[in-house]
């Protein structure tokens, strides 16, 4: 056998396979790359893109966020007012029920009046009493005014009465002295001329019609000066009685002129406790009047009934709460940051809310930033000085108000949890 015959066969056993194989690749021209690694390549080229796209959307994500403070700490806040009675008193009746919307002014629940309204006319009673005693003593000022002018006027009068009537007494006195010291005189002058007419009726010089004509004399003028002595005497007594007439009408009219100004002081005195006690039954009315009207409950604000436990027949306590109002026309959210997070916030910076309940967002802007931590302000707060104490992160209640005239704020509620960000900017 020569070496074409060995060569034929050969041949036709590699060329068998290629016809088999339809679906294979052409062969690959000299110099180009293999397959896998153009697949590779491109791989990678995919993977780094990826990357890089992944590590410039965080990046931007992170310049993003650094302008923004959050939190998942939140919830929606309001007002919410107590509802309670200001008297004691049956409930009859209950207008409102919970979840009820109420204005300012509208009815809530109504007391038993009867017992204020007796309380109410009682008051009146002794009001009108207090006035007419006011009235009645009014008058007495300008009365007494009068009867001590009267009086000192009159005491005044007797005083210069008793003195002219002294003056005269004391001239009556002087008038009877200088007759006592006439009839001194004349009773002299008669004695002597008795003795001489003794001496001469003896020797029988004068007649005895002359002597008893001198004795007569004589016992005329002893007779008249005792009569003059008695006269000094009862003028005398006359002086101490208008004296003592006198120093009794001038002490009248100081009395008077003391106590005219302390008579009108009591009844000044007497007319202002008469007006207290009307101011103070006025005051009684007014209070009955008022404990009458807080027999009717209203609402004091706007909002929603929450809590009632108000119910008819029931007798409550001054001070007892009946139901609350939320004020939902009046809501903000209490936000309480990590104190690290506040380094950059600010009020008036605006925030964007997000209410879970109602996947909606919210404008709204920092109103105040709390003035300590909750651990502060609660009953307990941590004591410090014990030696065991530990550094934790704590919160600030932040305020954070929405901005007015959003669709979708009177769905909102307090306690609903909410998440806001703070644009804090740059």
């Amino acid at each position: 056998m020569n070496t074409k015959d060995l060569e034929i066969p050969a041949t036709t056993t590699e060329t068998a396979p290629s016809r088999s194989a339809g679906l294979a690749e052409p062969a690959t021209p000299s110099g180009a790359a293999p397959p896998v690694t153009r697949g590779r390549r491109k791989a990678f080229l995919i993977f780094f893109s990826i990357l890089l796209l992944a590590g410039a959307a965080g990046f931007l994500f992170w310049m993003h966020a650094r302008q923004f403070e959050s939190t998942d700490d939140a919830q929606v806040d309001a007002h919410l007012i107590p509802v309670t009675s200001r008297v004691d008193g049956a409930i009859t009746r209950v207008y409102v029920d919970d979840n009820q919307t109420v204005k300012v002014g509208d009815p809530l629940v109504d007391l038993d009046p009867r017992d204020f309204k007796v309380q109410l006319d009682q008051a009146l009673a002794q009001l009108a009493q207090a006035r007419s005693m006011v009235i009645a003593q009014r008058p007495n000022i300008p009365i007494t005014e009068v009867e001590n002018t009267t009086n000192i006027s009159t005491a005044r009068a007797d005083v210069a009465n008793a003195a002219a009537a002294l003056a005269a007494a004391q001239h009556d006195q002087d008038s009877a002295a200088a007759k006592l010291e006439e009839a001194k005189a004349n009773n002299a002058k008669a004695q002597a001329d008795l003795s001489r007419y003794k001496l001469l009726i003896a020797k029988e010089e004068v007649s005895q019609q002359e002597f008893d004509q001198i004795t007569a004399a004589a016992a005329a003028q002893a007779a008249a000066l005792t009569s003059s002595q008695s006269g000094l005497q009862s003028a005398a007594r006359v002086v101490d009685q208008r004296k003592a007439q006198l120093d009794q009408v001038q002490s009248k009219l100081g009395q008077y002129q003391r106590t005219a100004p302390e008579q009108i002081a009591i009844r000044h005195a007497t007319l202002q406790s008469n007006q207290a006690s009307a101011q103070n039954a006025q005051a009684q009315v007014e209070q009955a009047q008022l404990k009458l009207g807080y027999c009717k409950i209203v609402a004091p604000v706007a909002g929603l009934i929450i809590r009632r436990s108000a119910e008819v027949g029931a007798h409550i306590a001054a001070g007892q709460q009946l139901m609350q109002i939320v004020q939902i026309s009046d809501l903000w959210v209490t936000a309480n940051f990590k104190e690290t997070q506040l380094r950059n916030i600010r009020p008036q910076q605006p925030t964007t809310i997000h209410v879970d309940a109602l996947k909606q967002d919210f404008e709204g802007y920092v109103e105040t930033i709390g003035g300590s931590t909750g651990s502060v302000a609660s009953v307990l707060p941590p004591e410090n000085a014990t030696g065991n104490f530990v550094k934790v992160v704590q919160r600030i209640p932040v305020r954070i108000r929405f901005k007015p005239n959003q669709n979708g704020l009177d769905r909102l509620r307090p306690g609903m949890s909410v998440e806001p960000d703070v644009r804090i900017g740059e």
